[in-house]
């Protein structure tokens, strides 16, 4: 995977870099596949704004992708690999030996033409999915399940990946990629191998139109606001605004806002902050 800058020909290519997509090998999807994605524009059913700053944008198709890999012992051959508008990973489409076709998210390194397969006495090799329990340990995974069954929760945006690290009775501790290292259970499965796209997070946009694409609207800063409409506003000129903090005053920057979970009792340590400087 590669990126590469656009030359300074006009204001929106100075400082553009984009991805050169070497490792896509298809662009229609697969249309048994896939579906028409409606948009909201942030708005609920009632029609009234839920979510500012949202709207607009290009049209896209839902592929439908499999999170849960639990066709086991079936072996299936990579087709394509493709780009999916709805994520940041590229995804691969996947022909069974039973004749049924798939959408899963493409590892790091998979290649069009490689087999690749699910479930128990299967070897770790990359795009290959396992139970938690039979991963040798300092194996690097991505999709990992946090219940049985249910599909892949952690580890499936571009590049992200996560390792184990011990195992503890029925549970196997992983290290996530935000640093923390929680017990999941060893009849959980993740798939062998790091996300693909890595690069993803050099690229530039360049412009803004370019983020009215994604459907991203124009954000407002909250100290440029009047303070009837957000807790920073208001003031002569330029001023700070006072405390970071939320359009509902909730207190940001340093101030911890994840609540308490039935959950944390699974987690063996936390996540690496970075430290404020003195």
């Amino acid at each position: 995977m590669a990126v590469k800058k656009m030359k300074p020909v006009t204001p929106g290519q100075r400082k553009k870099i984009v991805n050169t997509f070497e490792e896509i090998t298809f662009s229609k999807p697969e249309k048994s596949l896939t579906i028409g994605k409606s948009k909201s524009g942030g708005r609920n059913n009632q029609g009234r704004m839920t979510m500012r700053y949202v709207g607009g944008g290009h049209k896209r198709t839902y592929r439908f992708i499999d999170f849960k890999r639990n066709k086991d012992g079936i072996p299936a051959i990579v087709k394509t690999v493709e780009y999916d508008p709805n994520r940041t990973a590229f995804i691969a489409l996947l022909f069974y030996a039973d004749g049924e076709k798939s959408y899963i998210i493409a590892p790091n390194g998979l290649a069009v033409g490689e087999s690749i397969n699910s479930g128990k006495n299967v070897p770790p090799e990359i795009g290959n999915t396992l139970f938690l329990s039979d991963i040798p340990l300092g194996t690097v995974v991505h999709n990992l399940e946090l219940q049985p069954g249910k599909g892949a929760e952690l580890a499936r945006s571009a590049g992200s990946y996560a390792q184990l690290v011990s195992r503890d009775g029925k549970y196997v501790q992983v290290k996530l990629p935000s640093g923390e290292i929680r017990k999941i259970l060893g009849t959980c499965r993740a798939t062998i191998g790091t996300v693909s796209n890595s690069d993803h997070a050099l690229l530039k946009s360049g412009k803004a139109g370019r983020s009215r694409w994604l459907g991203r609207r124009p954000r407002t800063r909250g100290v440029a606001m009047n303070p009837v409409d957000h807790p920073m506003g208001g003031g002569e000129g330029k001023a700070s605004g006072g405390h970071p903090r939320s359009r509902k005053g909730l207190l940001s920057k340093g101030f911890k806002t994840r609540g308490k979970k039935v959950s944390d009792k699974y987690i063996v340590e936390g996540r690496k902050t970075k430290k404020r400087k003195k």
